[in-house]
This record gives C-alpha cells, structure tokens and sequence, in this order.
C-alpha cells in the first residue's frame, strides 16, 4: 500500500492511497460482503474508509445505513484506531416528504451550524465512535454564509469531535474563500476537497462545480508551503461508474462526448498492453499524475476491490502516461 498526509496546517495524518468508498454497504451490498471487503481492505494496508449520512437513502435504505454497517464492523474487529473514516453531512433532504433538489428551492439539509453540529454527532452515534477523522460538507450551501458553516466546522475541530474539515462538490472560488474565512476566523481550514475526477471529462458549461478541474489540481498543488495550508484533493467516482470496462454502461454528467469515448478506447488498449485491466490503468493515472489525488473507490465485492488494489503495483512511465494524456 502506498500512503498520503492530509495537513490543513492544524491537524496532520497519515492515510491509505486509496480511499474505500462504501455508498451501498447496507443495502445493495449485503453485511457479510461488506465485512469481506472491510477486512481486505485493512490486509492490504487500507487505511482510509469513506461514508456519508444519506448515501443509502437513494437506493432504498434510511440514508446512514453504510455508516451502521462500518460502525458494526468497527466494534467487532477493534481496530477503530489503526484507521482513518470520513463521512459527510448536509446533502441529506431537509423535507423527508419531497425529493432531492439542486435547483431552488433545494431539499437540502445544508450546512447552517446547527445542522453541521447535529448530523455530526448523529455520525459519531451511528459509527460508535468517539471522533471522526475528516468530516465534508458533501454538497456546498450557498444559503448559509460561510463564516457560519465555517465557524461549524472549527468548533467541532476545536472540540476534538473531527480532525480536518473538508467540502465536496464546490467552486474553486467558494473553496478559496472559505479558506480564507477561517483564517480570519482563527479556525481550522477545510484540508481535503472530495470532487468528481476521472481519465474522462465533461463538456465545458459555464457552471460546473462538482468535478475537479485542472485550476483546482494547480491550487492544491500550491498549498502546504509559505502559510498556505495543506490541501488535499481527493477524487470520487474514480471509474466512472463502469464505463471504462462495460459497454452497456453510459457516461454521466456530461461527460458524454467524442473526447470521452476516445480516451476510454485509447485506455482500454494501453490496458491490454500492460496485461493490466482499464480500471486499474485509470487508478494508476490519478495516483501518479503531475497533482497526485486520492481516488475514493467503491466495490461491490472482494474481486473488485482486489482489481483495484491491483493499481497500486502500476507505474505508468513517461510515454504511456504521455500517450494517455494526448487524447
């Protein structure tokens, strides 16, 4: 297993390379699988385990169904300090009754302080544990001003209840900015943005704040020198769902478009090259480009997820990663 530091310049620890994702752990992945995956995970170094407070929510469970289900996990193998767990908060529906919105007026819980504190301590209850090591607001709230959301944030820091602070699906400008609110604030900063970022792309809009873009990857890469805060970028959907492997699977967010389908094609041949598979290929890209992030992957079962434990023992060199990037 290869290892990263998150350092917001407050609080600094050492984390897996890649991050398991456990969106479906509970519900479309039953409890003994998930435990298996849970358990090589750990065999292989894992380090890093990632969650949320409503995840489940969209595929027929309450919503924090992954969270019970490593919190279970974490009682029966007593290793809860050897590991570092990330859930988020602030996307769940406000209004149980009516569906999730992005467009106003949203159904989301958002990030007003009482919120923060409340959903917080929920997922310390719900994972039985004492402290939750990198805490994100999973979806911007640009209702609440930020020097509330913020100051949320800082005072569970402050309390010892989260190490780092994070936000995912977030402007670069909202990002900068709320860095620079705690500053003023005497707060912890947010260390860790979590966005989408794979080998594919979307199309250019004039509004995209949800996956990573190459300003973000060069600001990050400026932090945790001169006063700067650490930051550290991690990536979700890190596979895009499928797409590299399966045919029958469609691309999202408006990343279907000629250039997509060309690099996965291009991926797939330099994967067979390599006697390794696209999935890992893709893996190996993000673990070992100019700005190195943190790819947040999902399995499904023990197969899947030694595949892509396969990508850590992959090095791209020069030319390979060269002809990948030309697409």
């Amino acid at each position: 297993m290869q290892y990263r530091t998150l350092d917001n310049g407050h609080t600094s620890f050492e984390v897996s390379a890649l991050c398991l994702g456990t969106m479906f752990m509970g519900t479309r992945t039953d409890e003994e699988t998930s435990f298996a995956i849970l358990d090589r995970f750990v065999e292989a170094g894992g380090t890093f385990i990632d969650t949320a407070n409503n995840y489940n929510a969209w595929v027929g469970g309450y919503g924090r169904d992954s969270e019970d289900v490593i919190g279970r996990w974490l009682a029966a193998r007593g290793n809860r300090d050897e590991l570092r767990i990330a859930t988020k908060l602030g996307a769940a529906k406000k209004d149980p009754a009516l569906p999730l919105s992005t467009t106003p007026p949203t159904n989301y819980q958002g990030l007003a302080a009482a919120t923060v504190d409340r959903e917080a301590r929920e997922s310390l209850r719900h994972l039985g544990t004492d402290r939750i090591d990198l805490l994100y607001g999973h979806v911007d709230d640009r209702e609440t001003p930020l020097e509330e959301t913020v100051g949320a944030f800082g005072k569970l820091v402050d309390e010892g209840v989260v190490g780092i602070p994070g936000i995912s699906n977030v402007a670069l400008w909202r990002l900068v900015e709320a860095r620079e609110t705690a500053a003023r604030l005497g707060v912890a900063p947010y260390g860790a943005v979590q966005q989408c970022h794979s080998y594919v792309y979307p199309r250019p809009q004039p509004v995209r704040t949800n996956w990573a873009t190459p300003e973000l990857l060069d600001y990050a890469a400026s932090t945790g020198a001169d006063g700067r805060p650490g930051l550290t970028v991690l990536a979700y959907s890190p596979l895009h769902q499928g797409v590299f492997v399966r045919d029958d699977k469609p691309f999202y967010d408006g990343a279907d478009h000629a250039g997509s389908r060309e690099r996965v094609a291009v991926l797939r041949t330099v994967a067979a090259e390599l006697g390794a598979t696209p999935n890992q290929v893709a893996l190996a890209w993000l673990l070992g480009g100019e700005h190195p992030v943190v790819p947040v992957f999902g399995a499904s079962s023990v197969a899947q997820l030694d595949e892509a434990l396969g990508a850590l023992d992959l090095v791209l060199d020069d030319d390979v990663r060269a002809r990948l990037d030309a697409v």
